[in-house]
């Protein structure tokens, strides 16, 4: 009986390989993003809960300021402005 792991494990491997090799980097940074958003988060939390909620502590704010930072703190407070 011939399973799939018989004959086929160099192109599988290689596939995986070449996988791992295109999208190397845009693992990488969508993690870099997430960490960043993990972080951001709880500082809005910790802001929240010290009394200072400029912010809301939300994943959209979260995201926000891990894709941009501080610049992304002026464009939510910007935007909290014109509401």
């Amino acid at each position: 009986m011939e399973g799939i792991w018989n004959g086929s494990w160099l192109p599988v491997t290689a596939a995986v390989l070449l996988l791992l090799a295109v999208f190397h980097r845009p693992a990488k940074w969508l993690l870099a993003v997430a960490g960043r958003s993990l972080l951001w988060l709880g500082a809005l939390v910790l802001l929240g809960t010290a009394g200072l909620p400029v912010l809301g502590a939300n994943c959209f704010n979260a995201l926000v300021l891990g894709l941009l930072g501080l610049p992304g703190a002026g464009l939510l407070l910007g935007l909290r402005w014109l509401a």
